[in-house]
């Protein structure tokens, strides 16, 4: 703790200060419930994805045997050529929101290929939306859990640190202040009665 000078210049700025906190500590606090209710949110957001995403792979395993099928489905058949994510904006946090993603598919022969392609081109895509949808909400979590460490942090701070130190520096200050007073007035009055015995 820095020392501090027990004078009225130094009171005035200390109680400058202390409104400085009180003033900024509810902001922080309100910004750090907005940040756990996005967090909160947001893992709702990828649980109900990562649940969909399951239910895709059930309906999936059903055709898994003709997965097997040589040559038809192969990596290539689909494939990502974008993904549009722009930028939004929690409690100051810039972050990324998942718009979409556009997907290419290899020219095949309708004639010469199973009748299953089509339908397994279509899961495909679901699957890889899902996936990069939660990829993005996942970098959203991981922005906002920094920022809500941050805010926790200052919070902290003003409410445990700098609030009760400057209303310690304030009462110590008060008190020397009040002390120097009150010998000021002792001091005063031990000098008049030494006039009135020197009249006398």
């Amino acid at each position: 703790m820095a020392k501090i000078k027990l004078t009225k210049n130094e009171l005035k700025k200390q109680k400058d200060a202390l409104k400085m906190y009180q003033r900024y500590l509810p902001t922080l606090m309100l910004k750090k419930q907005q940040l756990q209710m996005e967090i909160r949110n947001t893992e709702n957001r990828i649980r109900v994805l990562m649940e969909e995403k399951n239910r895709v792979n059930e309906q999936f395993k059903s055709w898994i045997a003709v997965f097997g099928e040589e040559g038809y489905f192969t990596p290539e058949l689909l494939s990502v050529t974008s993904i549009h994510v722009d930028s939004g904006n929690i409690a100051g946090v810039e972050i990324p929101v998942f718009k979409g993603a556009e997907f290419q598919v290899q020219p095949y022969d309708v004639l010469r290929t199973p009748l299953w392609i089509d339908t397994a081109v279509e899961r495909m895509r679901q699957v890889l939306l899902l996936d990069l949808e939660a990829k993005t909400l996942e970098e959203q979590q991981r922005r906002l859990e920094r920022e809500l460490r941050t805010t926790t942090q200052r919070v902290n701070l003003f409410e445990k640190v700098k609030i009760p130190e400057t209303k310690s520096n304030i009462k110590k200050i008060r008190v020397y202040l009040g002390d120097q007073q009150t010998a000021a007035v002792v001091r005063g009055k031990i000098a008049k009665r030494g006039m009135e015995r020197a009249a006398q």
